[in-house]
């Protein structure tokens, strides 16, 4: 399974949809990303980690939220940046597994690709996500509309067959 850091903030502040959202609330933006993450994660049966900074934050100790089988929030510790958990992360698990890293900070970038891991930017995510909203969007159009909206489809076998014995008997 493929495993993909990323950095939530630089994403955020990468993406227009997002940096729109967090100038009215960065908790908005931050659910967002996961929400699309989510989606995108699922449908391509990938480890996501969402990793956001905390280090500004007096007494933080960290903490790290499983939303689904495929996603994971993580919230650094004090004096802890995403890019050195990141980093920290990337170097234990970089060479064994198939790592990418989402950031568009160049030194991470380097860092993290000297660890093992497949570096991509945030725009180059950016539309690899939107891609596949796409396709999910055209999956779902594509099974509604596929069914015929008659009576027939919408009721049970049962009644169906009842219904017709009235009708057959008039």
């Amino acid at each position: 399974m493929r495993n993909i850091f990323v950095d939530g903030y630089n994403v955020i502040n990468s993406w227009p949809q997002l940096n729109h959202i967090k100038k009215y609330s960065f908790e908005s933006a931050r659910h967002e990303l996961i929400e699309m993450l989510s989606n995108y994660a699922v449908y391509k049966g990938y480890k996501i980690f969402i990793v956001f900074d905390a280090h500004m934050v007096i007494g933080s100790l960290g903490k790290k939220e499983k939303i689904n089988k495929n996603v994971i929030v993580v919230f650094t510790k004090e004096s802890e940046t995403a890019d050195s958990f990141i980093e920290k992360t990337v170097n234990n698990i970089g060479r064994k597994n198939e790592v990418f890293v989402v950031t568009s900070d160049s030194l991470e970038q380097q860092v993290t690709f000297q660890r093992g891991a497949v570096r991509m930017s945030s725009i180059e995510f950016y539309h690899e996500v939107k891609n596949i909203e796409s396709k999910i969007k055209n999956k779902i159009q594509n099974k509604y509309s596929e069914k015929k909206h008659t009576l027939e489809d919408r009721i049970e076998k049962d009644m169906l067959e009842k219904l017709e014995k009235i009708r057959k008997s008039h």
